[in-house]
């Protein structure tokens, strides 16, 4: 996936000067559509492009200042704190060992020397070699059995070897690499960062990011033992959230200054591994084309709910999709839609 500079795509931050002044037939039928209730439990959608944003509406009781739990929408705060950790001499790069970081979390149960070979790389693509997979309810590593339990990280590690019986090898694969949904493993990087920048978590985001970008009215939510929650939950606005991906959409700078490098935001935004619905994944980001009569490729954060914050370089748009549908098969068929029948046709038309 390529970044492509269109006129004045990467700005400093956004613009909220133009905000509904976009005269678009299709995006007035997605608000009345949503008004009538058509695509049920939807909070808010924002659209900015070029970092003017262009739209902004709230649904039900939710206006400018509610802060939305986007469920697994937020794990991406792993990867861009990550990046950062990296950019600071924290840690040396993705292909770093979790146990480099977490000698005192070393397996008690289910010894087995592969484990020290685990890298920062596989958890951020959920692609480890444990048994780990929140889609299957006998899964050892299901997320609702890690729930249960005080040491998140110690539950990750303790896992067992997971077996390919029913599924290709990883070396079978384009990427080289086997998709299973973790959350766990993408909790454990909570830790593994902690460990490394050897500081709070929860402070070093505040510092190194949330700050930066004028992000000051948030929930965070946390783990048992009190690390910074990157299995998701967190809650922001969703002007908060336009921010975070917009950032990403600038390469990682916001008014002139690199907060995470622009390399790092190009490795975490291309595919890494093939997940499922004819989407790839990278580090913590979902990639996915939308559109109708033309496809544009885009990035996410994703989540329960059909709650999506979607970046879309080839347009230079930047979307917040905001739900509380939580557990319902139809969630992300909605948000989808609208991107597909609503938003991208806009622009693309537009264009």
């Amino acid at each position: 996936m390529c970044f492509v500079l269109l006129g004045h795509l990467v700005y400093a931050q956004l613009n909220f000067s133009k905000v509904n002044s976009l005269d678009s037939s299709l995006l007035k039928k997605m608000d009345s559509t949503v008004k009538a209730g058509t695509y049920e439990k939807i909070t808010s959608i924002l659209i900015a492009k070029n970092g003017d944003v262009l739209f902004e509406k709230y649904y039900g009781s939710n206006d400018i200042n509610s802060k939305h739990n986007t469920r697994s929408g937020t794990k991406t705060m792993a990867t861009l704190l990550t990046g950062i950790a990296i950019k600071k001499g924290f840690i040396n790069s993705e292909k770093d060992k979790i146990f480099d970081y977490l000698p005192q979390k070393l397996p008690v149960e289910n010894p087995n020397k592969r484990k020290a070979t685990i890298s920062i790389e596989d958890l951020l693509t959920m692609s480890s070699m444990l048994e780990c997979n929140d889609n299957n309810s006998f899964s050892r590593g299901n997320e609702e059995r890690m729930y249960l339990i005080e040491d998140w990280t110690q539950f990750f590690v303790n896992l067992p070897i997971r077996s390919y019986t029913f599924n290709p090898k990883p070396e079978e694969l384009p990427y080289g690499r086997s998709f299973s949904y973790c959350t766990a493993g993408a909790a454990t990087m909570a830790e593994v960062v902690e460990s490394a920048i050897k500081m709070k978590l929860d402070q070093f985001a505040k510092k190194e990011l949330l700050t930066p970008l004028g992000i000051s009215d948030y929930k965070l939510h946390y783990t048992p033992q009190g690390i910074l929650n990157t299995a998701g939950g967190s809650e922001y606005r969703s002007r908060d959230f336009l921010k975070l991906i917009q950032l990403c959409l600038n390469k990682g700078k916001w008014n002139g200054k690199e907060i995470i490098p622009a390399s790092w935001i190009e490795k975490a935004s291309t595919p890494k591994v093939e997940a499922f619905g004819g989407m790839k994944y990278g580090y913590l980001f979902w990639l996915a084309d939308f559109g109708t009569k033309k496809k544009v490729s885009t990035f996410a954060m994703a989540g329960n709910g059909g709650n999506k914050i979607i970046a879309c370089p080839e347009l230079g748009l930047t979307v917040v999709l905001t739900s509380t549908n939580y557990n319902n098969r139809k969630a992300h068929r909605y948000t989808n839609e609208l991107m597909d029948k609503f938003i991208v046709p806009a622009f693309i038309d537009a264009n």
